[in-house]
């Protein structure tokens, strides 16, 4: 088992400052092992593209559906964890769509809780199984990212002006919603609905997820640091009313208990730093 670990590679790959508003970073893995190599995708909130390099990769659903990953699939945005597979001889190459970047490149493509789609059918046009072709002629994972970006150029559109100032809203006090359609005298409604459909989710749910990604943040320095911890402590500091809410937060996003997500964290793989 332990030869097959060194047989096993997953690494990010950083994005050149030119595209750092677009991709927060790619990832690669591959496997070089005898056995199938299974792993857990905790949620970005962001929507991804995979290229598979070899025999069919294969998610596994909330709902427990196996789906396979010929050549080319778009999921997102990824709201919920799910198990990914990796067999011998395969590797993926993963792109991580950044806030509203997604809808600048495939404009009304209808994003909903990570259903696979094939990108070709979002554009309309037969693009992405022709770049898959190139990909697969590429060996260095370097050269494949580089083509790839070099390629997506053409494809990106404008922001929106009101994508941009959701994208650009820090304050955690203050309801973006409600801020901005009083700044582009706008309605709240109106507001909310170009948020949906241009980053996939509503600025309530990204709300939670944040909330959540803080409370896993919190964890998991109290527990590299050797510390007790104490979960009234954690309900209080990450703004949860009670520790069933909590509870529940964790089983909504990873389907596990916050004492269980402690004993599996290693087989779990974050996909973004916040």
């Amino acid at each position: 088992m332990n030869s097959d670990k060194l047989k096993y590679d997953d690494h990010k790959i950083p994005v050149p400052q030119e595209f750092e508003a677009i991709f927060s970073y790619f990832y690669f893995v591959e496997n070089k092992a005898k056995t199938t190599i299974t792993k857990t995708l905790l949620p970005s909130f962001q929507t991804i593209m995979v290229f598979n390099f070899g025999p069919a990769a294969f998610l596994i659903s909330k709902q427990k559906k196996k789906i396979e990953i010929g050549k080319c699939i778009v999921l997102g945005p990824i709201k919920s964890a799910f198990e990914y597979g990796i067999p011998q001889n395969s590797s993926i190459l993963v792109v991580n769509f950044k806030d509203d970047s997604f809808y600048r490149f495939f404009g009304k493509a209808v994003l909903s809780n990570h259903l696979p789609i094939h990108p070709d059918e979002a554009l309309d046009e037969n693009c992405f199984s022709y770049l898959w072709t190139q990909l697969n002629c590429i060996n260095c994972v370097q050269e494949k990212v580089a083509y790839m970006l070099n390629f997506c150029r053409p494809y990106l559109n404008l922001q929106n002006a009101t994508s941009n100032l959701l994208v650009n809203f820090k304050s955690s006090a203050i309801n973006p919603i409600k801020s901005i359609a009083a700044k582009v005298q706008q309605s709240e409604r109106n507001i909310q609905l170009i948020h949906k459909k241009h980053f996939g989710f509503s600025a309530k749910e990204i709300t939670r997820y944040h909330r959540f990604l803080k409370t896993i943040k919190l964890i998991q320095q109290i527990h590299l640091s050797n510390e007790k911890i104490n979960w009234f402590k954690i309900i209080d500091q990450c703004g949860y009313y009670d520790q069933s809410q909590l509870i529940h937060d964790f089983q909504y996003f990873i389907g596990l208990s916050p004492r269980n997500y402690l004993k599996f964290q290693r087989d779990i793989c974050q996909p973004i730093d916040q």
